[in-house]
């Protein structure tokens, strides 16, 4: 390493060991498992993924587990978090994570199920509008979920989707007025999957409503990353998973936020289910489904209890971290790592050195959140992966060309950020 490299790196080593100190989040690391392998402790970067195991997670479920074998049926009313309700305070927890009133949030389902629900009922075409607005490179599930309902109507999704090339904030919105009075439905996701691209949702849905249409978002990379205000910009519907930013564990149940202009309105058309009816009646066992009020009347079934323990360990660990402590060290922490990245990567700072890749994520802090994306250049892409995976580094790999790491403000710290970066850089220039 060149002596201008090593007095950058330097440079860096101490300012992340002083950023860890000044960290007000530096305990929550420990409460949460690391992965090993072989012994060894590894640098987990791959909470856009899936989000490391809380530790209070086994003892939610033993306890579960102690009242299923105590209580029998009876723990629907007995056990310590009785089942009859289960689901309710998650609303409360979840709510400041999506910027809405807890009657507008509901813990149930999984993303796609319940961005299925979500469709059926804020998607009707006519003959004037029917087209939906969607990113061209959206996750394969929301793009299945959005062709399939289209042709549940009887239409043709080659008609019927638009999609969106380049995907920021300005073109979308560009798209909406390009598309007009035939516009039905925008649906996007709030951060990309792929590039970690932020949208700017207030803006996006305020020009879908001014078209006439409806704006719904798949959160799944945004909620527990990004701050959110889903009730302030009239965002109409929303979806997510939990088991990413928000640690909920592997298949975790999802969340579906309606906003209470349409939660209040039950002639609005739903998937009706028996957790979804007036709860004063549910057991009365009658015909004729009357919604309950809120993002509630959009269940289908009871909660799966075992599923969402978890969860609610780990929805009480953001409670007590502060969401405004979140949102700022994640911010803090992404600007570190391109500060890292771009600094050991620049070719002034390394004798002209050629690097295997690119970033792809926006560089403005207000266009991302914890993510950052990378372009493998050359076909190297595997490679590189593999070089990362030797020397501990936990990413995510996308093809056909994209390494996504994300360090997470809960359990992921500055010197490790700064670790990333400078192995990346030292394998990425290795493999050209």
């Amino acid at each position: 390493m060149a002596p201008s490299i090593r007095s950058t790196a330097l440079s860096l080593s101490k300012k992340a060991l002083a950023l860890d100190k000044s960290d007000v989040l530096v305990a929550f690391k420990k409460q949460f498992h690391d992965p090993k392998k072989l012994g060894k402790d590894r640098i987990y970067f791959c909470g856009n993924s899936l989000g490391l195991m809380p530790k209070g997670v086994d003892r939610a479920l033993q306890q579960e587990c102690e009242d299923w074998a105590n209580w029998g049926v009876e723990g629907h009313w007995k056990a310590k978090n009785p089942w009859i309700d289960y689901h309710k305070p998650f609303s409360k927890l979840l709510a400041p994570l999506c910027g809405a009133k807890a009657s507008e949030v509901v813990a149930m389902n999984s993303l796609t199920v319940n961005l299925h629900l979500a469709l059926a009922s804020f998607y009707r075409p006519t003959k004037k509008r029917f087209v939906i607005l969607y990113e061209a490179n959206a996750f394969s599930s929301d793009l299945y979920a959005l062709e399939s309902l289209i042709k549940l109507r009887g239409l043709n999704p080659k008609l019927c989707l638009y999609p969106v090339d380049q995907l920021d904030s300005k073109s979308v919105i560009k798209a909406i007025h390009d598309i007009g009075e035939q516009l039905a439905l925008v649906c996007l996701g709030g951060v990309n999957y792929y590039s970690g691209e932020l949208l700017d949702l207030k803006k996006i849905t305020a020009a879908a409503h001014q078209a006439g249409a409806l704006a719904g978002f798949d959160l799944a990379h945004a909620i527990g990353n990004v701050p959110l205000k889903l009730h302030h910009w009239k965002v109409d519907f929303a979806v997510w998973c939990t088991y990413k930013y928000l640690n909920s564990g592997p298949g975790a149940a999802g969340g579906l936020f309606v906003h209470e202009v349409h939660g209040n309105d039950k002639n609005i058309p739903r998937m009706a289910g028996w957790w979804g009816h007036e709860q004063s009646e549910r057991f009365g066992m009658r015909p004729g489904f009357k919604p309950m009020n809120g993002a509630e009347g959009w269940q289908l079934s009871n909660a799966p209890v075992f599923n969402m323990a978890a969860q609610r360990v780990a929805l009480t660990l953001f409670k007590e971290a502060g969401l405004a402590n979140v949102y700022r060290k994640g911010k803090s922490m992404g600007d570190f790592f391109l500060e890292c990245l771009t600094t050991l990567g620049t070719p002034e700072q390394n004798e002209k050195r050629v690097y295997a890749f690119s970033i792809i994520t926006p560089l403005e802090s207000t266009r991302r959140g914890c993510q950052l994306s990378l372009r493998i250049h050359d076909k190297k892409g595997r490679a590189l992966f593999t070089l990362l995976e030797k020397a501990g580094i936990i990413g995510d790999w996308r093809e056909p060309d994209v390494i996504r790491l994300t360090p997470v403000p809960l359990y992921n710290n500055y010197k490790e950020i700064f670790h990333v970066a400078k192995i990346l850089c030292e394998k990425a220039y290795l493999i050209r």
